[in-house]
């Protein structure tokens, strides 16, 4: 049998590149070392025809070397009989909410990802949603989800004890417009009087960052740290808080000093602040609350996204209330369905963005008033996601669709 050598360049050596490049390409050798051998470099001599010839497969996440050059490489590797893969994990075009957008419209870095999406070989991307967009420019997409390694102790269940309903949210500062669909829900709680049974958990929180100033009158750009009040964090916390009117005075001081020491008396207060952990720890913060929530704006960018709160909440046998949209749609089973019947083998609780206005705050309220039902889905969503999402399984997938582009 063949073995076969894989030459791995990732991004970055976290977020995507960790999901995306190093992690799967780890347990590939681990898992089938007498049929592939991965080297992983950052920046490898691409310049170098003998250190190309010694690959049989290059993997790389959007771009390889320079982008002005990546159709000529592509092209040496081919005369090389070396096969090649591009990665992408999101849509290259967000829109104008997306904080990166006047930097990707300022190096044009969208046209420079379509032109090499279509002159990619093969394309491994994360969803079968996004498959669809991505074959109307190369027919050559396989679809490889983000997994998840069951083993990782961040991945092992182990939540905190409360006897409030805890609801969850854990993600990056891109998601200003999708928490703002949640606004309104925390002062609905208060005016019905559930407000004391319920804490809402806000995972991730981060004042790192610079803000650049321009001189108006000399065009000088000078970076200073952001003001945590400039921060998105800020934003996203005012909206799990009602503008800080649900918490007390004491509590509310504590905050505003922006300082990482946990408030003495957060169990019994309807919110808690978690701040941003490494990314081989990030997901221990899922046993800070009982039901994750995952509102999203309906857009192409959003479309485009992967499943990834779907399977992180669901190793963690967290209930899940999820936009009724894209990513959720493929692997989600409403728990609820029309008339309000209880679906036992629902993993989910999907909201259409036409009820935005009324379901996120109706289906939590139905979660507070029923907690049964939060077992029920986490334990369905558990099954979905062991079941297909593990690294284990898809790593198994990744080898057939490897040995498929070697042979081809």
């Amino acid at each position: 049998m063949k073995k076969y050598r894989i030459l791995v360049v990732p991004s970055d050596r976290f977020g995507v590149g960790m999901y995306r490049s190093l992690t799967p390409h780890i347990e590939l050798e681990k898992k089938y070392p007498s049929e592939f051998k991965v080297d992983i470099d950052y920046n490898p001599d691409l310049n170098n025809n003998e250190f190309l010839k010694k690959y049989d497969l290059i993997h790389y996440h959007k771009t390889l070397g320079k982008w002005e050059e990546h159709e000529s490489l592509l092209n040496r590797l081919d005369e090389l009989g070396v096969k090649s893969i591009m990665d992408i994990d999101d849509y290259w075009a967000p829109g104008q909410h997306h904080p990166g957008y006047n930097m990707i419209k300022k190096h044009e870095l969208d046209k420079k990802v379509l032109n090499n999406l279509k002159s990619s070989r093969n394309i491994t991307t994360t969803t079968s949603v996004f498959a669809e967009t991505l074959k109307k420019f190369n027919k050559n997409v396989f679809v490889l989800p983000n997994a998840i390694n069951d083993k990782d102790k961040q991945f092992i269940a182990n939540p905190t004890e409360s006897d409030k309903i805890r609801f969850g949210w854990l993600g990056g500062s891109a998601h200003l417009p999708d928490l703002k669909l949640l606004r309104g829900v925390v002062n609905q709680l208060k005016s019905d009087n559930l407000i004391e049974k319920t804490q809402f958990v806000l995972c991730g929180f981060d004042l790192r960052g610079k803000v650049t100033e321009i001189d108006q009158k000399t065009g000088e750009q000078t970076q200073r740290n952001i003001k945590p009040q400039e921060s998105v964090w800020y934003e996203y916390e005012r909206i799990f808080t009602d503008d800080y009117k649900t918490i007390s005075d004491n509590y509310k001081k504590h905050l505003l000093q922006f300082k990482e020491n946990e408030y003495h008396d957060v169990i019994n207060e309807p919110y808690k602040r978690v701040w941003t952990r490494p990314i081989s720890s990030y997901a221990s913060g899922y046993n800070n609350f009982d039901v994750s929530l995952a509102p999203l704006v309906e857009n192409k960018f959003n479309e485009c996204k992967s499943q990834l709160k779907t399977i992180e909440a669901g190793i963690h046998k967290k209930g899940l209330i999820a936009q009724d949209f894209a990513p959720y749609k493929i692997d989600g089973i409403n728990l609820v369905e029309k008339g309000g019947k209880i679906n036992e083998k629902g993993n989910c609780i999907l909201i259409e963005s036409r009820k935005n206005h009324k379901d996120w705050y109706k289906n939590i309220k139905r979660l507070i008033n029923n907690p049964e039902l939060i077992n029920i889905m986490g334990e369905n969503l558990y099954k979905t996601v062991k079941n297909n999402y593990t690294l284990d399984i898809v790593t198994d997938n990744r080898r057939e669709t490897y040995l498929k582009i070697l042979k081809t």
